[in-house]
């Protein structure tokens, strides 16, 4: 047997592992290894094996009965694969929009293509080159995610980065990752699955594989599912312009973020809202909307799964696309995506009759504490504005990211020398790994997790030390509250957000809440 091969044959059992167990590497990037152990796939030299053998590429696992062979460039992937017809036209729509809605804002300034402009576009024309493709720059666990859907155990997520491969005028080839990422988003397990004993496959059994940090060549099983019946969703992400810092305006980059669900019955992946993205145009514009938003999210039910970052709300809100624009304020009140929601939040953005008021929260936390309710994250207005922002997708992509994605994946199409150098992940997904671990290990020991979460900008340790001292935390660089320094009295939503020793909440941007931990100068 050749040694590609064995190469696709091993991937295969991998990715079938992966589906029906869990797989498991250690990460090589030494700092978040012992962080991401069992949550997480992030091995250069694994990725770019996978990668070049094509058996994990997006057109393998959208049809797997291809053989296998050089990963499909960016103009094949789309003019071949008829599940992703739908996807660049509701790309193009979104970026004709965007360019619209610019123009319209701001007249002066030029949007396109290139250098010379005012607000460079992301170039399209990639999603149709020779010589670009979607390579694999990662695998993460998200059985945290199973309150979703419990039968699915969570998600398994499949991360690609958009890549441009050129031929220099020397002769020599070289890489350049594109601001893009392409997340196929599969079921961690089907109800129909079976080991190679034939008995079902359990959540318990899935989160013990991924736990066990072993040889994964030592979790082949039996696949009786297809690949098509564990696929969810595909997720985009797409820097979709950038502002140089000029006389007009200070730096800021725009990120397009879409979904599109896959219908097993079409095999077409269709465009889709966003997980808890606020429609807040439509909501606005619409009195009956509004008010059925307000007593929906109000509900004490419903107001304690939105403590707990497990709410879902319903699609009659929610948007089916969102930009996140960065650099984002500490402040959840200088942060999209809800500016108006909240009563005179926001740069002039207030409004008179705003969805929320500070006496609609405060009455409402009042009333779930009648029932009995304790928040653990919202116990003020403050708090509630912030939950309201990090729920959505473009509000916690602006929180601790890496510009606009938790995710971009180690680069291993650079030298090998610099991998170590190279952060796979942001500081919100490296601090949220401790929670995901636990998550993982309630699974495995056959207990129900708690599948709760804090702020996006402070990770919940669940009494764990391991975060201590560190940026994710209380360390140099944390994010934490002004007011606990003096600066006003105490918000009960912040109260735990301090700084280790030696260091001080100090104000890192216009903000009169958050700060970030620095050495104290005096």
């Amino acid at each position: 047997m050749s040694r590609a091969l064995r190469i696709v044959l091993a991937a295969q059992i991998l990715l079938a592992a992966i589906l029906l167990f869990g797989g498991v590497m250690s990460l090589s990037a030494a700092e978040n290894a012992p962080l991401a152990r069992g949550t997480a796939i992030t091995d250069p030299d694994l990725l770019r094996k996978l990668d070049q053998s094509d058996a994990l590429s997006i057109s393998r696992l959208l049809q797997p009965e291809r053989n296998a062979g050089v990963p499909l460039t960016s103009d094949q992937l789309f003019a071949s694969l008829p599940q992703l017809k739908a996807i660049p036209p509701a790309i193009d729509a979104e970026f004709d929009r965007y360019i619209a809605q610019h123009k319209a804002a701001s007249p002066s300034e030029t949007i396109g293509v290139g250098d010379g402009f005012d607000v460079q576009l992301f170039d399209r024309a990639n999603l149709k080159a020779a010589n670009t493709r979607f390579v694999l720059a990662g695998i993460v666990n998200r059985m945290d995610r199973a309150y979703v859907s419990e039968e699915r155990c969570g998600e398994i997520r499949l991360i690609y980065r958009l890549a441009r491969f050129d031929t220099n005028a020397d002769g020599s080839k070289s890489a350049t990752r594109l601001p893009m990422t392409f997340n196929l988003v599969m079921k961690a397990r089907d109800a129909r699955q079976t080991d190679a004993s034939g008995k079902p496959v359990t959540c318990a059994e899935v989160a013990r594989r991924w736990l066990d940090n072993g040889d994964w060549q030592g979790l082949i099983g039996s696949r009786t599912t297809p690949y098509d019946a564990m696929i969810d969703r595909i997720e985009t992400n797409i820097q979709i312009s950038i502002a140089p810092k000029s006389a007009l305006h200070d730096f800021r980059s725009d990120y397009l973020l879409k979904v599109f669900k896959y219908d097993a019955a079409t095999k077409i992946f269709e465009e889709s809202t966003l997980e808890n993205q606020i429609d807040r145009d439509r909501i606005l514009a619409d009195d009956a909307l509004r008010r059925d938003f307000k007593a929906w999210l109000l509900t004490p039910a419903n107001l304690r799964e939105f403590d707990r970052g497990t709410v879902l709300i319903p699609e009659q809100y929610l948007a089916k696309a969102a930009v996140a624009p960065t650099p984002a304020g500490l402040d959840a009140s200088t942060m999209q995506p809800e500016f108006g929601l909240m009563q005179g939040e926001g740069k002039g953005e207030g409004r008179s009759d705003p969805v929320f008021t500070d006496n609609d929260v405060v009455g409402a936390l009042k009333q779930a504490a009648a029932r009995g309710i304790t928040m653990e994250n919202i116990r003020s207005v403050a708090g509630f504005q912030r939950r309201l922002n990090d729920v959505t997708c473009s509000g916690c992509h602006q929180t601790r990211g890496i510009g606009g994605f938790h995710f971009p994946g180690v680069d291993w199409l650079t030298d090998k020398a610099s991998n170590s150098t190279i952060v796979p992940a942001s500081p919100h997904f490296v601090g949220d790994q401790l929670r995901r671990r636990d998550i993982l290990t309630a699974f495995a020991a056959g207990k129900r997790p708690d599948f709760s979460r804090g702020f996006a900008s402070r990770p919940q340790t669940r009494g764990s030390q391991e975060l201590a001292g560190t940026e994710y935390q209380d360390g140099w660089g944390a994010h934490c509250s002004l007011q606990n320094e003096g600066s006003g009295t105490p918000d009960k939503s912040f109260t735990s957000w301090t700084c280790a020793k030696g260091l001080t909440c100090q104000a890192a941007a216009a903000s009169s809440r958050i700060g970030m931990c620095f050495i104290k100068t005096r």
